[in-house]
């Protein structure tokens, strides 16, 4: 038997976790099937479910393999560093989905190591990390771009840590726990999107 379950838009931003306009970009660049019903839209449940495998890392990148180099024009490319590996996941799905070129890294060494080796157009950093901090990372990465955006994302928000970062000239701060649409948003906002 054929599952045949369909979703509504609704249901589909709930599974998702993303945000009306990321599934509108999704259905008009042909990546989710969608079918118009009335005023509203249908999916098959089983063809999102076959887009998020398609999404899905095969196996892991070796971790000298080169990321895609950022085209003119092309596909926005995105760092994201935190200790917290289910930070780094959740982040990494969420604006893969909304359509972004997304590498992480576990901690601020590797951040800098990679923003040295290959040009990224935002950097998203967690403030508390072992080791280098997100301001250090900060900090280094505007010596390889200086114009290069910046979010912070941090679960220990003081107001020294909010000032200073508005000091370096961060794009965003958004505090954990955060929601899905907020780092979309604070992402588009930092790309001038």
């Amino acid at each position: 038997m054929i599952d045949e379950t369909f979703l509504t838009t609704e249901e589909v931003l709930e599974y998702l976790q993303v945000n009306l306009r990321t599934v509108y970009r999704l259905i008009k660049a042909g990546k989710i099937p969608a079918v118009r019903v009335g005023r509203q839209w249908r999916f098959r449940k089983r063809d999102i479910d076959a887009w998020l495998d398609s999404q899905r890392p095969r196996g892991g990148r070796p971790a000298t393999a080169a990321p895609k180099p950022a085209a003119a024009g092309g596909r926005p490319r995105i760092l994201v560093v935190d200790d917290e590996a289910s930070i780094r996941d959740l982040l990494q799905k969420t604006l893969a989905l909304a359509e972004y070129d997304v590498e992480v890294a576990a901690d601020g060494r590797s951040a800098i190591e990679r923003m040295r080796l290959y040009p990224y157009d935002l950097l998203i950093a967690d403030l508390k990390m072992p080791g280098m901090d997100g301001l250090t990372v900060i900090r280094e990465a505007r010596r390889y771009k200086a114009d290069l955006p910046v979010i912070i994302i941090t679960g220990f928000s003081t107001e020294s840590s909010a000032i200073e970062a508005v000091n370096i000239g961060v794009a965003g701060y958004l505090t954990k726990p955060f929601r899905v649409p907020q780092v979309l948003a604070a992402a588009a906002k930092a790309l001038g999107e």
